[in-house]
């Protein structure tokens, strides 16, 4: 690597290194000691362990693996190796104190500083920085929904790598248009999957291959709250031919009859919560915080369907291959709605610079959004070090795309793939739909 590039490199990710430690800082700042471990729920952990953890992957891939440093704690791997330690006894833990936890996320953070700042950044030390940054990255997203599952208040950052505007104030966000109808996208052979040029992609986006698309129609904005509220109002949750067997199981087992954190104000109206505050469904938000079960069975009530990933990239990269759907000039908060910028979701029609060449509006950024297709490997598929990052999701999940308001903007681009296990319904996710 070139002196010039290396110094570019630290300094870049010395900034990433800083910025992603204090966002995680700040999401927990507030929380008191009961708050911090959180009641045992299947979809959360105790983030009093969480942010252990992201300091120890960090530690481990970054300090140990490159730096070759000894461990800084005894029993790190014991309390935070989350491949070996089940979900359901981390809790029962003997974790460490707040303060003997906030000590520790700051020596590792410390110490890779330094490492940055002294090491010779040979291609392996940045990919595995770059892994830490990341990682820490989607943990953050995951603070910010055991928030809002838990009704802890909205987060407050001291620190923002960004200015945090509302989007729902901002002149950026004005809807100029309603961006109705679907956008109708020719078939072919696309190329699905990410270039072997590009400078770190995960294995599950690895690598591009030629699939043939049939001509298809896409909405060109996702599901609205209000339109999702006409499909309960039908009694969408109560029809089972709207639904899939499992599905169906999965609505009998929970008796779900609306989108979680929905209730109805006894008017005919619905509400939802934001965090610890309850407010009137917005008619022009995207619905979010339902699964792919209920996805799914909207499309048949709306006669519509789900579009395959190749589907979706296809509509966001366009036939030659965008890096994101604008094109390929980094996302901004005019273009997207990232970063926590707006601290919750915003209106369907906004942010028509980021448009894509097709005219869907907002496919990276606001919600994630589910598609028909399990999560399965592409052709060649090799795991790379950090083996556990997609392999035991492999025909379980459904993978989503786009990202949503509280994702970093860095992680982003058209190839990114997410997975959740279909039932999920904590994800700040929901879906637009395609023509039968």
């Amino acid at each position: 690597m070139e002196n010039s590039d290396r110094s570019d490199s630290a300094k870049c990710l010395t900034r990433w290194v800083r910025e992603a430690r204090a966002r995680t800082l700040d999401l927990v700042a507030d929380l008191d000691d009961d708050q911090i471990i959180g009641p045992k729920i299947p979809t959360s952990n105790p983030l009093l362990w969480e942010i252990g953890h992201v300091a120890w992957f960090q530690e481990h891939w970054v300090l140990r693996h490159i730096g070759g440093h000894k461990p800084i704690l005894a029993n790190g791997d014991d309390l935070y190796d989350s491949i070996t330690i089940s979900h359901d006894v981390r809790w029962d833990l003997p974790l460490l104190s707040r303060d003997r936890t906030l000590t520790y996320i700051s020596q590792v953070r410390d110490n890779v500083l330094e490492l940055l700042d002294h090491e010779r950044l040979t291609e392996r030390a940045v990919y595995f920085a770059k892994l830490s940054v990341f990682h820490e990255d989607m943990h953050t997203e995951s603070f910010t929904y055991a928030r809002q599952t838990l009704a802890y208040p909205a987060p407050t950052f001291v620190t923002s790598s960004s200015p945090l505007r509302c989007q729902r104030c901002d002149a950026s966000s004005v809807v100029t248009d309603r961006a109705v109808g679907d956008v109708e996208i020719s078939g072919g052979t696309f190329h699905l999957g990410a270039i072997k040029e590009a400078s770190f992609v995960f294995d599950n986006e690895k690598w591009i291959h030629p699939v043939t698309i049939e001509p298809f129609a896409i909405a060109r904005t996702a599901v609205t709250q209000s339109q999702f509220a006409e499909f309960v109002d039908d009694d969408g949750y109560q029809r089972r031919q709207l639904w899939s067997d499992d599905g169906w199981q999965w609505r009998e087992e929970t008796g779900a009859t609306h989108p979680l954190h929905w209730k109805s104000d006894g008017n005919g109206k619905w509400r939802r919560r934001h965090f610890d505050q309850w407010q009137p469904v917005e008619p022009d938000f995207p619905v979010i915080h339902v699964n792919w079960y209920e996805a799914d069975a909207y499309c048949r009530w709306a006669g519509r369907r789900l579009p395959s990933e190749a589907e979706w990239e296809r509509a966001a990269a366009g036939s030659h291959k965008r890096h994101y759907p604008w094109g390929d000039s980094a996302p901004s908060p005019e273009r997207a709605n990232l970063d926590w910028q707006a601290m919750g979701p915003v209106d369907v029609a906004a942010h028509e610079a980021g448009e894509s060449t097709g005219g869907c509006r907002q496919m990276l950024g606001n919600l994630w959004e589910w598609t028909a297709t399990t999560c399965r490997p592409y052709p060649g598929f090799v795991a790379d070090p950090y083996q556990a990052y997609t392999q035991t999701s492999f025909g379980k999940c459904k993978i989503l795309r786009g990202g949503c308001w509280a994702t970093r903007s860095r992680l982003l681009r058209n190839t990114w793939r997410n997975f959740y296990q279909p039932d999920r319904r904590d994800v700040f996710a929901g879906f637009r739909t395609c023509a039968p």
